[in-house]
């Protein structure tokens, strides 16, 4: 199988370079000029240079690929609207112009945030109407998601969207930016007490639901919630996570306040070009409960979480302690 990957070197992207490049798939990357890509260089058979951003260098990009992998975006839970409206939409709507009648199929990951954050989206399956918030990562998603269904049928075997939890593993946001802020920080307040679900997916247990989005018959024109069956809260996670950095999560804020409180962070640290210490998009993820339903993607694609959560914890402690660790202390690993 020939694929494209966009957003190639990111955290996702460099893992489904990994994987599709064991299973014996050929694979084009494209890359940010100037970005380093060495690590996902034993992985790949052809590097493009471009900016989803500019359709001039997405030229001949999706030529005679089976699947294009749409990952790149930001990721980050703060910035302007525009920061976040210009990869995620504006950037979506590029690739798609590009690779029409040149790829078989178009992938596109959005996010469970898509459905609304900032309400509870337990047992919410994909069909439930979703909502825009005004937080600009939500919103983008949502929007993004519309311009790929108007494409479904420029596409020989159609658009398959992927609404993933939130992603964990080494170089994670929810572990590289959780470590430092509990670094920074005498400690990290837990949202509602902690009590909700964390609604984690293991990066790895993700790329398996990609890659059968991507050669699935029956995902041809369907929308997907991918989410591990995970019992794990986010006062949990973060305990654990915190031990790794000799750190705790301390006090514990109301959802309602977190939420008011990002919004009010975010109108003043936005323009300056600052990271608010509390943002919506965070008050949401953390302070609801968003276990979307996964029984659709159980059933028609065969998914199911294949790594634990004690496995993938395993992982991400040994990348902490040998990678991050060091970063943040300014010491090398032993």
């Amino acid at each position: 199988m020939k694929v494209v990957v966009t957003g190639a070197t990111g955290f996702i992207g460099s893992v489904l370079c990994r994987e599709l490049h064991d299973q014996g798939d050929k694979i084009r990357a494209l890359v940010m000029p100037g970005e380093n890509y060495s690590h996902i260089t034993p992985f790949i058979n052809d590097v493009q240079t471009g900016n989803i951003l500019d359709p001039d260098s997405l030229k001949d990009l999706a030529e005679g690929a089976d699947v294009v992998f749409h990952l790149a975006a930001r990721v980050l839970d703060y910035g302007s609207r525009q920061q976040f409206y210009g990869p995620i939409l504006e950037g979506t709507r590029n690739m798609l112009a590009v690779s029409q009648g040149r790829a078989g199929r178009f992938v596109q990951v959005s996010s469970f945030a898509a459905c609304g954050i900032g309400r509870h989206l337990k047992g919410q399956i994909e069909d439930d109407p979703c909502r825009k918030s005004g937080v600009p990562y939500n919103d983008a998603k949502l929007d993004a998601e519309a311009e790929v269904r108007q494409y479904n049928e420029r596409f020989e075997r159609g658009c398959t969207i992927i609404r993933p939890a939130n992603v964990v593993g080494p170089r994670s946001v929810w572990v590289d930016e959780v470590c430092r802020q509990l670094w920074k920080m005498t400690g990290l307040p837990l949202i509602d007490g902690g009590r909700h679900s964390a609604s984690l997916i293991f990066v790895n247990n993700l790329i398996d639901g990609l890659i059968l989005a991507g050669t699935k018959d029956k995902a041809a024109r369907q929308t997907y919630h991918l989410r591990d069956d995970w019992q794990v809260s986010w006062k949990s996670y973060l305990t654990e996570l915190a031990a790794l950095v000799g750190k705790k999560p301390r006090g514990r804020m109301p959802f309602s306040v977190a939420w008011h409180l990002g919004r009010f962070a975010e109108t003043l640290c936005t323009p300056l070009s600052l990271r608010p210490p509390v943002t919506r998009l965070a008050a949401g993820i953390m302070g609801r409960n968003n276990d979307v339903s996964t029984l659709k993607a159980q059933k028609e694609l065969g998914w199911k979480t294949r790594i634990t959560y004690e496995e993938g914890m395993d992982r991400i402690a040994r990348y902490v302690v040998e990678t991050l660790l060091p970063q943040l202390t300014g010491r090398k690993s032993s």
